[in-house]
């Protein structure tokens, strides 16, 4: 027989027994729809986040506290090296000739009050050209000054889902909050901007930096400095200009102890490339052990096929069918039902993935462009008919194995 006769054959056996069929044939789409799941999601953040942090321009570098492989293996160390002098060293021109401005982030968390309300909401203390950096309007009132900056003023602005949850239909403009038991004039409200660069601004409060470091944290350090040069070709000069302040303030002789990461936008893509990576890669490897639940049902399932068909092996054998056709007839089975449930899976692994980024999308969550993995759907394919030709080969091997003679008598 050909492979088109085999196939035939074996789609004529598997219909034989629909309800039993449809059961192994489900066991291995499960496990394929969560790889696909998985995979989809995955990609559609990846490409999400990448695309948010390249729209902020090529021309910006991110300024980091502690070595980044250090931050890395011990959760944050040096993260108190970036000082107010830094900022000022860095923003003067005389220092770093191609620096248009350096913006200063310190970030904390804890509970924004009105009256009875409360919500759980980021803190981000900066300078108001932190807005016109990520792209994010002022939908009412205004934004507060480098002035207020100065002299410490308790001034905020708040995202729309703050302002909806603490103040409702009413107009937060001019109100107080309560952040840490300190109040806060509210004075704009932003526009909704939902999921960017990790952080979801529409539960943000932003105020001065000044006013978050000396009144809410304590502190007197930055957790991120981001920096905008005139232009990408001067981004590698500007870089090794701000080193070179930064060793100063810091006095670092030895570039391999410095306290400080300077990321281009290529170097930040990369790192979420590498996160996302293999975050994804582990939660498909997780996934994919429903694969071996499913296959372990295929090779019952063809166990039972052959004891059940004992009779049908030793008639072809009789007929002049060989070992190896009868081998090439069970693992045929075995391989179209796991590469029907491997299509299945890939079908509502796309359904799936589409209405969750769906959904997603309009809670205001999250801000994901639907991507499809088309390697993964091939890889989903491959990967079902491997668990079909590894769990099929014993059963086919079984049967290819049984006597003409005793399978004609088998009752």
């Amino acid at each position: 027989m050909n492979i088109s006769d085999n196939i035939k054959m074996a789609y004529k056996d598997i219909m034989a027994y629909k309800s039993r069929s449809v059961l192994t044939v489900l066991g291995i789409a499960i496990g394929i729809t969560a790889i696909i799941l998985v995979m989809a999601i995955g990609d559609s953040a990846k490409k999400s986040i990448i695309g948010q942090i390249q729209s902020l321009g090529a021309n910006n570098v991110y300024i980091m506290p502690g070595k980044m492989q250090d931050m890395m293996q011990s959760g944050g160390t040096g993260q108190d090296s970036l000082k107010e002098k830094d900022l000022k060293d860095l923003n003067n021109t005389a220092n770093v000739p191609n620096i248009i401005n350096v913006i200063p982030i310190s970030t904390g968390f804890g509970y924004a009050n009105f009256e009875s309300e409360s919500y759980r909401v980021t803190i981000i203390g900066s300078t108001p050209e932190i807005f016109e950096l990520m792209k994010i309007n002022i939908e009412k009132g205004d934004l507060f000054t480098s002035e207020e900056v100065d002299s410490k003023t308790s001034v905020a602005i708040i995202g729309p889902k703050v302002a909806k949850k603490l103040f409702g239909l009413d107009d937060p403009i001019n109100q107080k909050i309560k952040l840490k038991d300190i109040n806060f004039k509210v004075i704009g409200v932003t526009e909704s901007k939902g999921q960017f660069g990790g952080v979801n601004y529409d539960d943000c409060v932003t105020i001065p930096y000044t006013t978050l470091q000396q009144k809410i944290l304590g502190v007197k350090y930055f957790h991120e400095m981001i920096a905008k040069i005139d232009s990408e070709q001067n981004v590698k000069t500007a870089i090794s200009d701000m080193e070179t302040v930064l060793r100063n303030n810091h006095n670092i002789d030895d570039p391999k102890k410095d306290d400080f990461s300077i990321q281009t936008q290529e170097d930040v893509t990369k790192s979420v490339n590498s996160v996302l990576g293999v975050l994804t890669v582990l939660l498909s490897s997780v996934a994919a052990i429903s694969l071996i639940v499913g296959g372990v049902g295929v090779m019952n399932m063809m166990l039972t096929s052959v004891t059940e068909r004992t009779k049908e092996i030793g008639l072809r054998k009789a007929l002049g069918a060989t070992n190896k056709h009868i081998l090439f007839q069970f693992l045929t089975e075995a391989m179209l039902l796991t590469s029907g449930g491997g299509l299945f899976g890939i079908f509502f692994g796309f359904v799936l993935s589409y209405l969750l980024i769906t959904v997603f999308n309009m809670t205001g969550t999250f801000n994901f462009v639907f991507s499809f993995p088309i390697f993964g759907a091939i890889l989903g394919v491959l990967v079902s008919a491997g668990v079909g030709f590894t769990f099929g080969i014993y059963p086919a091997i079984q049967a290819s194995k049984k006597s003409p003679m005793d399978a004609l008598r088998y009752e």
